[in-house]
């Protein structure tokens, strides 16, 4: 058993795996030792496909940028900024672990590395100066990133019931205190069709119509 895996173990199985690791458990729990054991190999048989933890890391965030939809060429900015936007979200929901090692690697992939590129040439072909497509990225990212780490800690998801997690939480404090509040969750939070997940595309519209009327001064 284990000749024959270790002639299936490849950088892509370990990658995938490391992923797969990191989405249950979170980063901290990833070691080269509980990755060779997912896999069914010895920890040295590892250092055949990969160098080291830094390397899985910096494949791993390749991974994701993967994931994410790239601008198309002829594609309008604004079209191609909201589609990318929208997907990175949703690449970073599936692996929330990613964001807090995403801009720090040293080594990035060809994934990365197309990504970022894609996302610069949109600014340019639009119109954009260097400088102005810097802080079109900037601000992008740091509004999916933010926002996506909220979202994944909030005590609650689309299919959970609102009602009694808000009365839980609300249950220690009176309207008379804090009447605002009680005014928030009761005719906002607590009304039918409501997701915290709406918020994003709305924000995102806000970011996009800013940056183009800027661009268009």
């Amino acid at each position: 058993m284990a000749k024959k895996a270790r002639a299936t173990l490849s950088r892509e199985r370990a990658l995938t795996t490391a992923m797969a690791l990191a989405d249950v458990d979170g980063l901290a729990s990833l070691s080269m030792r509980k990755l060779a054991q997912e896999l069914g190999v010895e920890a040295m048989s590892l250092y055949h496909h990969v160098a080291n933890k830094e390397d899985i890391l910096d494949g791993m965030v390749d991974l994701v940028f993967a994931e994410v939809d790239l601008p198309a060429e002829g594609m309008e900015w604004r079209t191609a900024m909201r589609m990318r936007a929208v997907s990175a979200r949703e690449a970073l929901s599936r692996h929330p672990w990613a964001i807090s090692i995403m801009d720090s690697r040293t080594s990035p992939g060809p994934a990365t590395l197309r990504h970022h590129d894609a996302v610069i040439g949109a600014c340019r072909r639009a119109g954009f100066s260097v400088q102005m497509a810097g802080h079109a990225f900037s601000l992008l990212d740091s509004y999916i990133y933010g926002f996506v780490l909220q979202e994944v800690n909030l005590p609650f998801d689309d299919t959970t019931d609102l009602e009694e997690v808000t009365a839980t939480m609300m249950l220690p404090f009176s309207a008379e205190e804090y009447p605002h509040l009680v005014e928030f969750t009761k005719e906002y939070i607590l009304q039918p069709g409501y997701s915290y997940g709406n918020e994003f595309e709305y924000g995102l519209d806000l970011i996009l119509d800013s940056i183009e009327a800027v661009v268009r001064t």
